[in-house]
């Protein structure tokens, strides 16, 4: 463990098409190119010595580091402080536009602070996730990683004419790149990592830098002067919504669950899974968190990828239904599930999957969730066409026949099909908002069956969904194990926030499933998913209780919970997946998922307190 860093360890930055992780001590350990999902550049954070890293930190003696990000934005700085000096290094990724592109750019900056430091910079990468050779070509003007048939990483040196003695180069025979940088207070000078570009290394000066800079710094304030939220936790709410918006391809407006794969849920264990790519859930929980800021424009591109991938599949039958859990970032659904054999994982944690084999599994909660955002924009004035309505019927009219069957669950196990009430809970609002949007809109309709299949599944979830003896909802029919899923039942309005049947299923649940504030998704031992080991608590799952909390008017208890929740983000705001006992982050990183439901938990939570 100690040749990794902590998972929180890491600062994000990213320009809408794919994302970089920056330790806290200067090390590029997670770049993947062109896209999020793209095989990696630099893969150091899954395995130290084959996954390649670009490093920047000084040189010779003890330092302590800090790091922050330039405020109102996604520019990162790492601070680093010796008895000789103090300097930094800024880290940002210049914002691509709306088009794909093969074509990005990782600057990193170095400024010298006070006194005089010294650093050393490092650039190896280790293309195809270490699994292709590569080349490097040197020029007084920088340097080109090139590999086979693919495209390069080159090197852009910032400097200007007169002072390249500042600069100390070795090249080592695993073609690596070393770099000795030393500079006086005030002085700033750095390197650009371009992929994908064909032409040839190039001097950049510092005024380029300073430009690039600025449109960065630009682009991200005027972005977030869209936030209407004011609210008392106002800081945190914005961070998280830039980091959402950096997990965010532009080109299509898809949200990826995380920019890594494989990062662990259990240290040693074998929960390693990728997720950069698109759920129909987490993203349809997107419209709800990025319209209750005000980021319209964010809320009508997913929409838009939403009915996209309803229309491409419309009048598809069977029993895997209409729509896949998941997409890569463009809308195609190939994601077949390997496993990297020739990395160790993090921190020795193996396999390290790419892929995700979880993509044709039948979970039944995403056609609620698609019609509860599609009716939740509509009622925000994104409205569904004519061609995306036709799309959304032949959807329900799958549903109407197939709800009533046993899926893997939103939780993913891999145990077998069970009848998970939070499927039929989701199904129930399918048929709810369709029903609404149908009313609202004087459009076309199945209304009958609908409102039938809606009606069937309430009284099937009261009757089978309940456990007399534990007085509470449970996680699938015919168990009496607890499940945080079922923390959005009084959310989705299945059960009012009041109903005795939803307060002792929440006391329930804080005597079961929660530790200390911090929420486990189910008991794994109790409901066995098919996998091996543990799992610490679910972050999403804390938020959705501070939510279920504020709803069911238990706000000084909600009010505690998010504050101790606060505690657990890293120095920059951010959350992985899941939080170990020792308080320590596990799993992807950040994950999208975690800082939607902070955000509606926020909103909601806020308005409960001003309206006591």
């Amino acid at each position: 463990m100690d040749e990794y860093p902590l998972i929180e360890n890491h600062g994000l930055i990213g320009d809408l098409q794919t994302a970089a992780l920056v330790t806290t001590d200067g090390s590029v350990d997670w770049f993947c190119a062109p896209r999020f999902d793209s095989p990696s550049v630099f893969g150091a954070l899954l395995d130290k010595d084959k996954g390649g890293h670009c490093t920047i930190r000084p040189a010779h003696g003890t330092y302590a580091t800090k790091q922050l990000y330039l405020p109102d934005t996604a520019i990162l700085v790492t601070r680093f402080m010796t008895e000789a000096g103090a300097g930094e290094v800024i880290d940002f990724m210049p914002v691509t536009g709306t088009s794909a592109t093969s074509k990005h750019r990782l600057v990193r900056m170095v400024h010298c602070v006070r006194g005089r430091m010294t650093f050393d910079i490092e650039v190896e990468p280790r293309f195809d996730y270490g699994r292709k050779d590569h080349r490097l070509h040197l020029s007084e003007h920088g340097a080109v990683f090139a590999q086979d048939g693919g495209p390069a990483l080159t090197v852009h040196p910032v400097r200007e004419p007169e002072d390249e003695r500042l600069v100390d180069l070795l090249v080592d025979r695993y073609d690596t790149l070393h770099l000795t940088l030393t500079l006086e207070a005030g002085q700033e000078r750095g390197l650009v990592l371009e992929w994908g570009t064909e032409g040839r290394p190039r001097v950049m000066r510092v005024a380029e830098y300073r430009e690039l800079f600025h449109e960065t710094v630009m682009f991200w304030r005027s972005w977030l002067r869209q936030s209407r939220y004011t609210g008392r936790w106002r800081e945190t709410v914005e961070r998280s919504a830039i980091t959402l918006k950096l997990m965010t391809f532009a080109p299509t407006g898809a949200v990826v669950a995380a920019p890594t794969t494989a990062l662990p849920e259990q240290l040693g264990g074998e929960r390693n899974w990728d997720y950069r790519f698109t759920w129909i859930r987490d993203a349809s929980f997107s419209v709800y968190a990025l319209l209750g800021l005000g980021f319209t424009e964010e809320a009508a591109a997913f929409i838009q990828w939403l009915v996209a991938r309803v229309k491409e599949r419309a009048g598809r039958d069977g029993v895997t239904g209409p729509l896949n859990i998941m997409y890569a970032v463009d809308g195609s659904s190939d994601l077949q599930e390997l496993a990297l054999d020739h990395w160790e994982g993090y921190a020795g944690s193996a396999p390290v999957r790419i892929g995700n084999g979880a993509a044709t599994q039948l979970q039944m909660d995403i056609y609620g969730e698609a019609l509860d955002s599609v009716h939740f924009a509509h009622r925000h004035g994104l409205q569904v066409g004519h061609h995306g309505w036709n799309a959304l019927l032949t959807n329900l009219d799958w549903l109407v026949d197939h709800w009533d069957q046993a899926g893997e669950g939103l939780w993913e196990t891999r145990g077998g099909r069970k009848d998970f009430t939070y499927g039929r809970v989701m199904s129930w609002v399918a048929f709810d908002r369709a029903l609404r949007l149908a009313e609202s809109n004087g459009r076309p309709a199945g209304v009958e069956r609908w409102r039938q299949a809606r009606d069937d599944i309430y009284e099937q979830v009261m009757t089978k969904g309940w456990n007399e003896g534990r007085q509470a909802f449970v996680q699938h029919y015919g168990s009496d194990v607890l499940d945080s899923s079922l923390l959005r039942m009084a959310t989705v309005g299945f059960i009012t926030p009041e109903d005795p049947l939803w307060t002792s299923t929440l006391d329930a649940m804080e005597e079961d499933l929660v530790s200390d504030s911090l929420v486990y998704r189910y008991n794994p031992e109790a409901s066995p998913d098919g996998l091996r080991g543990s799992e610490g608590t679910f972050s999403l799952c804390t938020f959705m209780y501070v939510d279920a909390l504020a709803r069911a008017g238990r706000t000084d208890k909600a009010r505690l919970v998010f504050e101790k929740m606060m505690g657990y983000a890293n120095h920059l705001g951010l959350y992985s997946e899941e939080i170990d006992p020792t308080g320590r982050q596990l799993g992807n990183f950040p994950q999208a998922f975690t800082h939607l439901a902070l955000i509606d938990a926020a909103i909601t939570l806020d308005a409960a307190l001003n309206a006591a």
